[in-house]
């Protein structure tokens, strides 16, 4: 395993003593099984994770369900990561004043507000995405309604409309 190599020669010709020089060499061959053997055992033991999925109740074919215009919000979702909102019913003439934009870092507290002004029984997001969106962005939005604490049930992606498409052409 390890050799010490000394030198025979403990005098030069000249007659003075010089020290002896003792060199050591590991073999590391052990080593690199032992390395192996921890591998392999980490390999075997370790397990995977498991994937796991958001919860997503979906309606009955042909069921709706009614949602008072004072606890639903909309998030329209558009391209170059805009996101929409307004609350309550979609309305034409008022669209410049009642549709406000906002980001992902922001939209927390939009959903935050929401929820603690309305009663759990009438709380409703509405995901509406256009052509143009990216599916991050309503990852995004999703994850930030867990986040908040919004079960699921109190919000769901809907088809958006076309007077709504308008705002992103």
């Amino acid at each position: 395993m390890s050799d010490i190599q000394i030198s025979n020669s403990s005098k030069n010709k000249t007659g003075v003593k010089r020290l002896i020089k003792k060199t050591t060499k590991v073999d590391l061959t052990p080593m690199v099984d032992l390395g192996f053997l921890l591998i392999t055992f980490f390999v075997f033991t370790t397990t995977m994770g498991m994937t796991t999925a958001m919860e997503n109740i979906e309606p009955k074919d042909g069921a709706s369900m009614p949602v008072p215009s004072s606890g639903a919000t909309t998030f329209l979702v558009g391209k170059e990561n805009k996101i929409f909102y307004y609350f309550g019913e979609f309305d034409v003439a008022k669209r410049n004043k009642s549709i406000k934009e906002t980001n992902t870092t922001e939209l927390r507290n939009v959903i935050v507000q929401k929820k603690k002004n309305t009663h759990l029984s009438k709380l409703m997001f509405i995901i509406k995405a256009s052509d143009q969106c990216t599916f991050g962005n309503v990852i995004s939005i999703t994850d930030e309604l867990y986040i908040c604490g919004i079960k699921a049930g109190h919000f769901a992606e809907v088809v958006m409309s076309e007077e709504e498409r308008v705002l992103f052409e």
